[in-house]
Protein backbone atom coordinates (compact mmCIF):
# COMPACT_ATOMS: atom_id res chain seq x y z
CA UNK A 1 0.00 0.00 0.00
CA UNK A 2 2.45 2.68 -1.10
CA UNK A 3 1.39 6.42 -0.46
CA UNK A 4 0.89 7.74 -3.78
CA UNK A 5 -1.88 5.13 -4.31
CA UNK A 6 -3.54 6.57 -0.81
CA UNK A 7 -2.73 9.75 -0.22
CA UNK A 8 -5.84 11.91 -2.05
CA UNK A 9 -8.00 9.50 0.58
CA UNK A 10 -6.52 11.41 3.47
CA UNK A 11 -9.46 10.92 5.68
CA UNK A 12 -7.80 6.89 6.19
CA UNK A 13 -5.03 8.20 8.23
CA UNK A 14 -5.83 11.39 9.73
CA UNK A 15 -5.93 13.30 12.39
CA UNK A 16 -8.40 15.81 13.39
CA UNK A 17 -8.86 18.30 15.48
CA UNK A 18 -12.23 20.19 16.27
CA UNK A 19 -12.47 23.83 17.74
CA UNK A 20 -15.20 26.04 18.23
CA UNK A 21 -13.46 29.51 16.57
CA UNK A 22 -15.59 31.73 19.18
CA UNK A 23 -14.02 29.94 21.76
CA UNK A 24 -10.39 29.39 20.53
CA UNK A 25 -8.53 33.21 21.06
CA UNK A 26 -10.02 36.65 20.70
CA UNK A 27 -7.82 39.16 18.84
CA UNK A 28 -9.92 41.87 19.32
CA UNK A 29 -11.07 42.34 22.57
CA UNK A 30 -14.69 42.08 22.74
CA UNK A 31 -14.65 38.51 24.43
CA UNK A 32 -15.38 36.25 21.43
CA UNK A 33 -12.70 34.31 19.94
CA UNK A 34 -12.11 35.07 15.93
CA UNK A 35 -10.68 33.77 12.66
CA UNK A 36 -7.30 36.49 13.23
CA UNK A 37 -6.89 34.31 16.39
CA UNK A 38 -7.33 30.82 14.58
CA UNK A 39 -4.91 32.00 12.03
CA UNK A 40 -2.40 32.78 14.77
CA UNK A 41 -2.40 29.12 16.58
CA UNK A 42 -2.51 27.29 12.95
CA UNK A 43 1.55 26.75 13.70
CA UNK A 44 0.58 25.68 17.19
CA UNK A 45 -2.06 22.60 15.80
CA UNK A 46 1.20 22.01 13.11
CA UNK A 47 3.48 21.48 16.21
CA UNK A 48 0.89 19.42 17.84
CA UNK A 49 0.88 17.54 14.40
CA UNK A 50 -2.71 17.87 13.78
CA UNK A 51 -3.47 17.20 9.68
CA UNK A 52 -6.87 18.01 9.73
CA UNK A 53 -9.09 20.76 11.18
CA UNK A 54 -12.95 20.37 11.72
CA UNK A 55 -14.64 23.87 12.19
CA UNK A 56 -17.40 24.20 14.18
CA UNK A 57 -20.57 26.65 13.13
CA UNK A 58 -19.82 30.12 11.85
CA UNK A 59 -22.31 30.93 10.16
CA UNK A 60 -24.49 34.13 10.55
CA UNK A 61 -27.04 32.83 13.71
CA UNK A 62 -29.21 34.23 16.64
CA UNK A 63 -26.54 32.06 18.45
CA UNK A 64 -29.57 30.18 20.46
CA UNK A 65 -28.33 26.88 19.56
CA UNK A 66 -24.31 27.83 19.66
CA UNK A 67 -24.59 28.62 15.91
CA UNK A 68 -26.29 25.46 14.89
CA UNK A 69 -29.34 27.59 14.13
CA UNK A 70 -28.20 29.13 10.59
CA UNK A 71 -29.38 32.50 9.02
CA UNK A 72 -27.09 32.27 6.04
CA UNK A 73 -25.48 29.38 4.76
CA UNK A 74 -22.95 31.90 2.57
CA UNK A 75 -22.08 33.91 5.59
CA UNK A 76 -19.67 34.40 8.45
CA UNK A 77 -20.75 35.48 11.75
CA UNK A 78 -19.43 39.23 11.59
CA UNK A 79 -18.23 38.69 15.30
CA UNK A 80 -16.07 36.18 14.52
CA UNK A 81 -14.37 37.94 11.11
CA UNK A 82 -14.84 37.87 6.99
CA UNK A 83 -14.59 35.73 4.36
CA UNK A 84 -11.19 37.19 3.78
CA UNK A 85 -10.17 36.21 7.13
CA UNK A 86 -11.73 32.82 6.56
CA UNK A 87 -9.75 32.12 3.12
CA UNK A 88 -6.78 33.45 5.51
CA UNK A 89 -6.99 30.42 7.86
CA UNK A 90 -7.57 28.00 5.27
CA UNK A 91 -4.72 29.26 3.02
CA UNK A 92 -2.47 29.22 6.35
CA UNK A 93 -3.44 26.25 7.02
CA UNK A 94 -3.01 24.59 3.71
CA UNK A 95 0.84 26.03 3.70
CA UNK A 96 1.42 23.98 7.07
CA UNK A 97 0.03 20.56 5.72
CA UNK A 98 -3.46 21.37 7.68
CA UNK A 99 -6.66 19.95 5.57
CA UNK A 100 -10.35 22.22 6.60
CA UNK A 101 -13.41 20.95 7.24
CA UNK A 102 -16.50 22.53 8.13
CA UNK A 103 -20.07 21.57 9.63
CA UNK A 104 -22.49 21.18 7.07
CA UNK A 105 -26.29 21.84 9.05
CA UNK A 106 -28.75 20.97 5.89
CA UNK A 107 -31.47 19.59 8.52
CA UNK A 108 -32.69 23.01 9.38
CA UNK A 109 -32.19 26.59 9.71
CA UNK A 110 -32.94 29.18 11.87
CA UNK A 111 -36.86 30.36 12.27
CA UNK A 112 -34.64 33.88 11.25
CA UNK A 113 -33.73 32.58 8.17
CA UNK A 114 -34.83 34.60 5.31
CA UNK A 115 -36.62 30.83 3.36
CA UNK A 116 -38.49 30.30 6.82
CA UNK A 117 -39.58 34.04 7.09
CA UNK A 118 -40.86 34.12 3.48
CA UNK A 119 -42.56 30.21 4.26
CA UNK A 120 -44.86 31.97 7.27
CA UNK A 121 -46.04 34.84 5.05
CA UNK A 122 -49.13 32.12 3.29
CA UNK A 123 -49.74 28.67 2.78
CA UNK A 124 -48.87 29.23 -0.80
CA UNK A 125 -45.58 31.44 -0.73
CA UNK A 126 -42.58 29.93 -3.12
CA UNK A 127 -40.76 28.91 0.13
CA UNK A 128 -43.49 27.35 1.79
CA UNK A 129 -42.09 23.87 0.32
CA UNK A 130 -38.73 24.97 1.75
CA UNK A 131 -40.11 23.32 5.28
CA UNK A 132 -42.49 20.70 6.18
CA UNK A 133 -45.57 21.02 6.89
CA UNK A 134 -49.01 20.01 8.00
CA UNK A 135 -52.30 20.86 8.08
CA UNK A 136 -53.72 18.48 11.21
CA UNK A 137 -52.78 18.65 14.69
CA UNK A 138 -49.74 15.98 15.06
CA UNK A 139 -50.20 12.92 17.73
CA UNK A 140 -47.98 12.95 20.65
CA UNK A 141 -44.45 13.24 19.40
CA UNK A 142 -42.62 13.76 23.42
CA UNK A 143 -40.54 10.57 22.67
CA UNK A 144 -39.02 11.77 19.31
CA UNK A 145 -37.77 15.12 20.67
CA UNK A 146 -33.94 15.33 20.96
CA UNK A 147 -33.65 17.73 23.77
CA UNK A 148 -36.43 16.37 26.27
CA UNK A 149 -35.99 19.34 28.94
CA UNK A 150 -36.76 21.79 26.15
CA UNK A 151 -39.40 20.66 23.55
CA UNK A 152 -42.40 18.17 23.93
CA UNK A 153 -43.23 17.89 20.24
CA UNK A 154 -42.03 17.81 17.18
CA UNK A 155 -44.13 19.84 15.77
CA UNK A 156 -45.02 23.72 16.51
CA UNK A 157 -47.97 25.52 15.23
CA UNK A 158 -47.41 28.67 13.32
CA UNK A 159 -50.23 31.20 14.10
CA UNK A 160 -50.23 33.14 11.29
CA UNK A 161 -50.91 30.39 8.51
CA UNK A 162 -52.63 27.60 11.09
CA UNK A 163 -50.46 24.86 10.37
CA UNK A 164 -47.67 22.99 12.04
CA UNK A 165 -43.77 22.69 11.04
CA UNK A 166 -41.68 20.28 11.88
CA UNK A 167 -38.73 20.56 14.18
CA UNK A 168 -36.55 17.45 15.46
CA UNK A 169 -34.76 19.53 17.76
CA UNK A 170 -35.59 23.16 18.86
CA UNK A 171 -38.75 24.75 17.92
CA UNK A 172 -36.59 27.75 16.40
CA UNK A 173 -35.13 25.54 14.07
CA UNK A 174 -37.40 24.70 11.56
CA UNK A 175 -36.30 21.07 9.56
CA UNK A 176 -35.97 22.11 5.87
CA UNK A 177 -37.87 19.64 3.65
CA UNK A 178 -34.80 18.01 1.99
CA UNK A 179 -37.30 15.85 -0.75
CA UNK A 180 -37.96 19.49 -2.25
CA UNK A 181 -35.59 19.73 -5.54
CA UNK A 182 -35.35 23.72 -4.78
CA UNK A 183 -33.47 22.81 -1.25
CA UNK A 184 -31.49 20.35 -2.90
CA UNK A 185 -30.28 22.87 -4.78
CA UNK A 186 -29.30 24.92 -2.12
CA UNK A 187 -27.91 22.23 -0.29
CA UNK A 188 -25.64 21.70 -3.01
CA UNK A 189 -25.03 25.20 -4.15
CA UNK A 190 -23.46 25.88 -0.65
CA UNK A 191 -21.54 22.75 -0.53
CA UNK A 192 -20.19 24.25 -3.97
CA UNK A 193 -19.44 27.70 -2.69
CA UNK A 194 -17.48 26.55 0.26
CA UNK A 195 -15.39 24.07 -1.79
CA UNK A 196 -14.33 27.57 -3.61
CA UNK A 197 -12.90 29.12 -0.64
CA UNK A 198 -10.89 26.14 -0.17
CA UNK A 199 -12.60 23.84 2.42
CA UNK A 200 -11.59 19.96 2.26
CA UNK A 201 -15.30 18.31 3.32
CA UNK A 202 -17.53 18.67 5.61
CA UNK A 203 -18.96 17.11 9.17
CA UNK A 204 -22.41 16.48 8.68
CA UNK A 205 -24.47 17.44 10.99
CA UNK A 206 -27.68 15.47 12.42
CA UNK A 207 -27.92 12.88 9.29
CA UNK A 208 -30.70 10.58 10.47
CA UNK A 209 -32.99 13.41 10.48
CA UNK A 210 -32.81 14.33 7.09
CA UNK A 211 -36.67 13.67 5.68
CA UNK A 212 -38.28 13.09 2.90
CA UNK A 213 -41.42 15.32 1.53
CA UNK A 214 -44.79 13.74 2.82
CA UNK A 215 -48.54 14.53 2.44
CA UNK A 216 -48.81 15.97 6.20
CA UNK A 217 -52.29 16.04 5.42
CA UNK A 218 -52.57 12.42 6.28
CA UNK A 219 -51.05 13.21 10.32
CA UNK A 220 -48.26 10.37 9.30
CA UNK A 221 -44.95 11.41 11.60
CA UNK A 222 -42.10 11.80 8.81
CA UNK A 223 -39.75 9.20 8.04
CA UNK A 224 -36.09 9.69 7.95
CA UNK A 225 -34.61 8.78 4.72
CA UNK A 226 -31.08 10.62 3.72
CA UNK A 227 -29.44 7.94 1.14
CA UNK A 228 -30.48 9.65 -1.70
CA UNK A 229 -29.68 12.95 -1.12
CA UNK A 230 -26.83 11.62 0.35
CA UNK A 231 -25.75 9.92 -3.14
CA UNK A 232 -25.72 13.29 -4.94
CA UNK A 233 -24.12 15.27 -2.67
CA UNK A 234 -21.23 12.40 -2.62
CA UNK A 235 -21.60 12.72 -6.35
CA UNK A 236 -21.57 16.44 -6.76
CA UNK A 237 -18.39 16.21 -4.21
CA UNK A 238 -16.56 14.31 -6.93
CA UNK A 239 -17.34 15.90 -9.72
CA UNK A 240 -16.35 19.74 -7.77
CA UNK A 241 -13.59 18.33 -5.60
CA UNK A 242 -11.75 15.18 -5.72
CA UNK A 243 -9.84 14.07 -2.58
CA UNK A 244 -12.86 15.74 -0.59
CA UNK A 245 -14.26 14.26 2.04
CA UNK A 246 -17.85 13.36 4.50
CA UNK A 247 -17.77 12.62 8.15
CA UNK A 248 -21.04 12.11 8.70
CA UNK A 249 -22.80 12.19 12.31
CA UNK A 250 -24.75 9.13 13.02
CA UNK A 251 -25.78 7.81 15.98
CA UNK A 252 -27.70 4.49 15.22
CA UNK A 253 -26.97 0.83 15.93
CA UNK A 254 -24.17 -1.00 13.12
CA UNK A 255 -26.44 -2.23 10.35
CA UNK A 256 -27.61 1.28 9.95
CA UNK A 257 -24.55 2.87 9.70
CA UNK A 258 -23.55 0.73 7.18
CA UNK A 259 -26.68 1.67 4.94
CA UNK A 260 -25.46 5.44 5.29
CA UNK A 261 -21.80 4.21 4.26
CA UNK A 262 -23.75 3.03 1.15
CA UNK A 263 -23.36 -0.78 2.14
CA UNK A 264 -20.95 -2.29 -0.46
CA UNK A 265 -20.90 0.66 -2.91
CA UNK A 266 -19.34 3.08 -0.35
CA UNK A 267 -21.04 6.08 -2.06
CA UNK A 268 -22.49 7.78 0.47
CA UNK A 269 -20.62 9.22 3.84
CA UNK A 270 -17.21 9.02 3.52
CA UNK A 271 -16.88 8.54 7.26
CA UNK A 272 -18.48 8.20 10.21
CA UNK A 273 -18.24 8.81 13.99
CA UNK A 274 -18.32 5.35 16.09
CA UNK A 275 -20.49 5.80 18.82
CA UNK A 276 -21.14 2.62 19.74
CA UNK A 277 -17.25 1.82 20.49
CA UNK A 278 -17.04 5.21 22.26
CA UNK A 279 -19.52 4.12 24.25
CA UNK A 280 -18.41 0.71 24.77
CA UNK A 281 -14.70 1.94 25.73
CA UNK A 282 -16.25 4.15 28.67
CA UNK A 283 -17.96 0.95 30.09
CA UNK A 284 -14.94 -0.84 29.59
CA UNK A 285 -13.10 1.82 31.54
CA UNK A 286 -15.51 1.79 34.31
CA UNK A 287 -15.50 -1.94 34.49
CA UNK A 288 -12.05 -2.44 34.49
CA UNK A 289 -12.50 -5.13 31.63
CA UNK A 290 -11.76 -4.95 27.66
CA UNK A 291 -14.73 -7.00 26.81
CA UNK A 292 -17.42 -4.31 26.12
CA UNK A 293 -15.02 -2.58 23.94
CA UNK A 294 -13.73 -5.82 22.16
CA UNK A 295 -17.19 -6.44 21.10
CA UNK A 296 -18.14 -3.30 20.03
CA UNK A 297 -14.86 -3.55 17.89
CA UNK A 298 -15.77 -6.65 16.62
CA UNK A 299 -19.35 -5.79 15.73
CA UNK A 300 -18.11 -3.13 12.96
CA UNK A 301 -19.34 -4.36 9.53
CA UNK A 302 -16.23 -3.89 7.21
CA UNK A 303 -16.75 -0.48 5.08
CA UNK A 304 -15.96 0.06 1.37
CA UNK A 305 -11.94 0.74 1.01
CA UNK A 306 -12.70 4.50 0.43
CA UNK A 307 -14.92 5.02 3.68
CA UNK A 308 -13.31 4.98 7.19
CA UNK A 309 -14.62 4.95 11.10
CA UNK A 310 -13.94 8.12 13.36
CA UNK A 311 -12.43 7.54 16.73
CA UNK A 312 -13.05 9.88 19.60
CA UNK A 313 -13.51 10.30 23.47
CA UNK A 314 -15.22 13.65 23.26
CA UNK A 315 -17.08 15.94 21.29
CA UNK A 316 -18.67 19.21 21.69
CA UNK A 317 -21.99 17.40 22.88
CA UNK A 318 -22.96 15.62 25.78
CA UNK A 319 -20.95 12.52 26.45
CA UNK A 320 -24.40 10.21 25.06
CA UNK A 321 -24.61 6.91 26.44
CA UNK A 322 -27.94 6.29 24.86
CA UNK A 323 -26.80 3.11 22.80
CA UNK A 324 -26.06 0.75 26.38
CA UNK A 325 -28.73 -1.07 28.23
CA UNK A 326 -30.25 0.77 31.16
CA UNK A 327 -27.94 -0.89 33.49
CA UNK A 328 -24.88 -0.70 31.68
CA UNK A 329 -25.49 3.45 31.35
CA UNK A 330 -26.23 3.23 35.24
CA UNK A 331 -22.40 1.94 35.29
CA UNK A 332 -21.35 4.95 33.64
CA UNK A 333 -22.92 7.34 35.60
CA UNK A 334 -21.76 5.69 38.94
CA UNK A 335 -18.26 5.36 37.99
CA UNK A 336 -17.67 8.77 35.93
CA UNK A 337 -20.67 11.40 36.96
CA UNK A 338 -22.80 10.21 40.14
CA UNK A 339 -23.85 13.53 40.34
CA UNK A 340 -27.14 14.44 38.79
CA UNK A 341 -25.64 17.94 37.81
CA UNK A 342 -23.20 15.96 35.77
CA UNK A 343 -25.79 14.22 33.97
CA UNK A 344 -27.88 15.42 31.18
CA UNK A 345 -31.22 14.61 28.92
CA UNK A 346 -30.75 11.29 31.45
CA UNK A 347 -28.80 9.77 28.38
CA UNK A 348 -25.58 11.33 29.05
CA UNK A 349 -22.68 13.39 30.99
CA UNK A 350 -21.77 17.02 30.37
CA UNK A 351 -17.96 16.06 31.94
CA UNK A 352 -14.33 16.15 29.80
CA UNK A 353 -12.25 12.55 30.01
CA UNK A 354 -9.55 14.19 32.57
CA UNK A 355 -12.19 15.01 35.09
CA UNK A 356 -14.31 11.79 34.70
CA UNK A 357 -10.86 9.59 35.55
CA UNK A 358 -10.39 11.50 38.49
CA UNK A 359 -7.32 13.18 37.12
CA UNK A 360 -5.44 10.14 37.47
CA UNK A 361 -2.05 10.56 35.03
CA UNK A 362 -2.10 6.76 33.95
CA UNK A 363 -5.48 6.73 33.35
CA UNK A 364 -6.13 9.61 31.38
CA UNK A 365 -2.87 8.55 29.12
CA UNK A 366 -4.07 4.90 28.53
CA UNK A 367 -7.43 6.11 27.00
CA UNK A 368 -6.05 8.36 24.35
CA UNK A 369 -3.46 5.88 23.57
CA UNK A 370 -6.48 3.40 23.07
CA UNK A 371 -8.13 5.56 21.00
CA UNK A 372 -5.15 6.49 18.51
CA UNK A 373 -4.12 2.94 18.72
CA UNK A 374 -7.91 1.55 17.54
CA UNK A 375 -8.42 0.77 13.95
CA UNK A 376 -10.18 4.18 11.85
CA UNK A 377 -8.83 7.74 11.90
CA UNK A 378 -8.76 9.81 15.55
CA UNK A 379 -10.55 12.47 16.23
CA UNK A 380 -9.87 15.31 19.42
CA UNK A 381 -11.99 17.96 20.91
CA UNK A 382 -9.66 21.22 21.49
CA UNK A 383 -8.56 20.96 25.02
CA UNK A 384 -8.17 17.80 25.26
CA UNK A 385 -4.06 17.85 24.31
CA UNK A 386 -3.72 19.79 27.55
CA UNK A 387 -6.33 17.99 29.66
CA UNK A 388 -8.93 20.54 30.24
CA UNK A 389 -12.21 20.40 32.75
CA UNK A 390 -15.78 21.27 32.49
CA UNK A 391 -17.73 24.15 33.70
CA UNK A 392 -20.54 21.86 35.61
CA UNK A 393 -22.54 25.57 36.76
CA UNK A 394 -23.11 25.91 32.07
CA UNK A 395 -26.24 24.78 30.52
CA UNK A 396 -26.30 21.04 29.24
CA UNK A 397 -23.32 20.57 26.54
CA UNK A 398 -22.25 24.47 27.20
CA UNK A 399 -20.46 22.65 30.06
CA UNK A 400 -17.23 21.26 28.07
CA UNK A 401 -17.73 24.41 25.46
CA UNK A 402 -15.89 26.82 27.53
CA UNK A 403 -12.55 29.56 26.24
CA UNK A 404 -9.29 27.47 25.62
CA UNK A 405 -6.75 27.99 27.86
CA UNK A 406 -3.62 29.00 26.06
CA UNK A 407 -1.50 30.48 29.78
CA UNK A 408 -2.15 31.10 33.24
CA UNK A 409 -2.86 34.71 33.11
CA UNK A 410 -6.00 36.27 33.08
CA UNK A 411 -9.31 34.55 31.20
CA UNK A 412 -6.69 32.13 30.27
CA UNK A 413 -4.88 33.90 27.23
CA UNK A 414 -8.07 33.43 25.60
CA UNK A 415 -9.02 37.00 25.81
CA UNK A 416 -8.17 40.95 27.12
CA UNK A 417 -11.81 41.92 27.71
CA UNK A 418 -13.50 42.01 31.44
CA UNK A 419 -14.43 38.57 32.31
CA UNK A 420 -18.06 39.88 32.45
CA UNK A 421 -17.83 40.48 28.12
CA UNK A 422 -16.56 36.98 27.56
CA UNK A 423 -18.67 34.34 25.37
CA UNK A 424 -18.25 32.35 28.21
CA UNK A 425 -15.76 31.83 31.64
CA UNK A 426 -13.41 29.62 31.53
CA UNK A 427 -13.07 26.47 33.55
CA UNK A 428 -12.98 26.77 37.36
CA UNK A 429 -11.22 25.51 40.42
CA UNK A 430 -8.50 22.87 39.98
CA UNK A 431 -8.90 22.86 35.84
CA UNK A 432 -8.48 26.32 35.26
CA UNK A 433 -6.60 28.00 33.58
CA UNK A 434 -3.16 28.49 36.84
CA UNK A 435 -3.68 24.69 36.86
CA UNK A 436 -4.18 23.41 33.21
CA UNK A 437 -2.72 26.04 30.19
CA UNK A 438 -0.63 24.81 26.75
CA UNK A 439 2.49 27.49 27.30
CA UNK A 440 2.74 25.42 30.81
CA UNK A 441 2.84 22.25 29.01
CA UNK A 442 4.65 22.65 25.72
CA UNK A 443 7.41 23.19 27.47
CA UNK A 444 7.25 20.15 29.98
CA UNK A 445 8.49 17.17 28.18
CA UNK A 446 6.00 14.79 30.68
CA UNK A 447 3.30 17.16 30.43
CA UNK A 448 0.23 15.54 28.61
CA UNK A 449 0.62 18.14 25.28
CA UNK A 450 4.27 16.10 25.06
CA UNK A 451 2.65 12.93 25.37
CA UNK A 452 -0.32 13.82 23.14
CA UNK A 453 2.64 14.92 20.43
CA UNK A 454 4.33 11.91 20.92
CA UNK A 455 1.10 10.02 20.22
CA UNK A 456 -0.04 11.94 17.44
CA UNK A 457 3.22 11.31 15.50
CA UNK A 458 3.23 7.44 16.22
CA UNK A 459 0.20 7.37 14.53
CA UNK A 460 1.20 9.16 11.41
CA UNK A 461 3.11 6.77 11.21
CA UNK A 462 1.27 3.81 11.30
CA UNK A 463 -0.62 3.83 8.06
CA UNK A 464 -1.34 0.00 9.56
CA UNK A 465 -4.12 1.45 11.89
CA UNK A 466 -5.68 3.51 9.16
CA UNK A 467 -6.07 0.63 6.25
CA UNK A 468 -4.91 -2.49 8.04
CA UNK A 469 -6.44 -5.80 9.07
CA UNK A 470 -7.89 -5.84 12.51
CA UNK A 471 -7.93 -8.89 14.92
CA UNK A 472 -8.32 -9.13 17.84
CA UNK A 473 -5.50 -11.02 19.97
CA UNK A 474 -7.03 -13.67 22.72
CA UNK A 475 -5.59 -12.80 26.35
CA UNK A 476 -6.58 -14.59 29.40
CA UNK A 477 -6.83 -11.67 31.76
CA UNK A 478 -9.68 -9.56 31.26
CA UNK A 479 -8.32 -6.65 32.04
CA UNK A 480 -5.97 -6.39 28.77
CA UNK A 481 -7.09 -5.79 25.23
CA UNK A 482 -4.17 -6.96 22.68
CA UNK A 483 -5.13 -6.23 19.31
CA UNK A 484 -3.37 -5.88 15.97
CA UNK A 485 -3.39 -4.33 12.28
CA UNK A 486 -1.64 -6.22 9.50
CA UNK A 487 -0.88 -4.64 6.13
CA UNK A 488 1.31 -5.18 3.53
CA UNK A 489 4.09 -7.33 5.86
CA UNK A 490 3.78 -5.07 8.65
CA UNK A 491 2.12 -5.01 11.82
CA UNK A 492 1.29 -2.96 14.62
CA UNK A 493 0.39 -4.46 18.09
CA UNK A 494 -1.13 -2.73 20.48
CA UNK A 495 -1.67 -3.48 24.13
CA UNK A 496 -3.81 -1.87 27.21
CA UNK A 497 -4.52 -3.06 30.70
CA UNK A 498 -8.01 -0.98 31.74
CA UNK A 499 -7.14 -2.41 35.48
CA UNK A 500 -5.13 -0.47 37.95
CA UNK A 501 -3.10 -3.94 38.99
CA UNK A 502 0.22 -4.75 36.89
CA UNK A 503 -0.27 -7.21 33.97
CA UNK A 504 2.10 -9.66 32.48
CA UNK A 505 0.76 -10.34 28.68
CA UNK A 506 2.29 -13.10 26.43
CA UNK A 507 1.92 -12.31 22.67
CA UNK A 508 2.22 -14.76 20.10
CA UNK A 509 3.99 -12.27 17.27
CA UNK A 510 3.70 -14.87 14.18
CA UNK A 511 3.06 -18.69 13.49
CA UNK A 512 6.58 -19.70 12.23
CA UNK A 513 8.67 -20.01 15.83
CA UNK A 514 11.40 -19.75 13.52
CA UNK A 515 10.93 -16.56 11.95
CA UNK A 516 13.44 -13.87 12.55
CA UNK A 517 11.33 -10.77 13.59
CA UNK A 518 12.21 -7.19 13.55
CA UNK A 519 10.06 -5.47 17.02
CA UNK A 520 10.33 -1.76 17.68
CA UNK A 521 8.03 -0.04 20.49
CA UNK A 522 6.95 2.81 19.00
CA UNK A 523 6.12 5.06 21.81
CA UNK A 524 9.33 4.31 23.66
CA UNK A 525 11.70 4.09 19.94
CA UNK A 526 13.04 1.04 21.65
CA UNK A 527 14.06 -2.36 19.96
CA UNK A 528 12.56 -5.52 21.53
CA UNK A 529 13.26 -9.08 20.90
CA UNK A 530 11.57 -12.54 20.76
CA UNK A 531 12.07 -15.63 21.41
CA UNK A 532 10.39 -18.43 19.28
CA UNK A 533 7.65 -16.05 17.99
CA UNK A 534 6.81 -14.79 21.51
CA UNK A 535 6.79 -12.00 23.33
CA UNK A 536 6.43 -11.10 26.64
CA UNK A 537 5.29 -7.83 28.26
CA UNK A 538 5.30 -6.80 31.56
CA UNK A 539 2.29 -3.86 31.82
CA UNK A 540 2.14 -1.43 35.20
CA UNK A 541 -1.65 -0.77 35.92
CA UNK A 542 -3.33 0.95 33.24
CA UNK A 543 -0.36 0.57 31.17
CA UNK A 544 0.00 0.70 27.79
CA UNK A 545 2.22 -0.81 24.77
CA UNK A 546 2.85 -0.25 20.61
CA UNK A 547 4.93 -2.39 18.96
CA UNK A 548 5.65 -2.74 15.03
CA UNK A 549 6.25 -6.18 13.89
CA UNK A 550 7.65 -7.33 10.30
CA UNK A 551 10.19 -9.76 9.27
CA UNK A 552 13.80 -9.13 9.79
CA UNK A 553 15.36 -7.44 6.36
CA UNK A 554 11.34 -5.74 5.82
CA UNK A 555 10.66 -2.21 5.14
CA UNK A 556 8.20 -0.54 7.51
CA UNK A 557 5.19 0.44 5.64
CA UNK A 558 5.30 4.24 4.85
Amino acid sequence: MRVTQTSDLWWKSAIIYCLDIETYLDTNGDGVGDLGGLARRIDYLAELGVNCLWLMPFYPSPDRDDGYDVMDFYGVDQRLGNHGEFVEVVRTAHDRGIRVIIDLIVNHTSDQHPWFKESRKSRDNPYRDFYVWRATEPPDTSEQVVFPDQEDSIWTKDDRTGEWYLHHFYSHQPDLNVANPAVRDEILRTIGFWLELGVDGFRVDAVPFFTHDIETESGDTVPANPHELLKEVRSFLGRRKGGTMLLGEVNLPHDQQYEYFGKDAGDELTMMFDFIGMQATYLSLARGEAAPLVNALLARPEVHPTCQWANFLRNHDELTLDKLTDEERQEVFDAFGPDPAMQVFGRGLKRRLPTMLGGDPRRIRMAYSLMFSLPGTPTIYYGEEIGMGEDLEAEGRMAVRTPMQWSAGPNGGFSTAPSRKLIQRPVPDGYGPPHVNAADQRHDRDSLWTFMRTLIGARRRCAELGWGEFSVIEQPNPAVLAHRCDLDGSSVIAVHNFAAEPAVVTLELDGDPEAELEISDLLERDGLTPAEGRLELALEGYGYKWLRVRREGELAVP
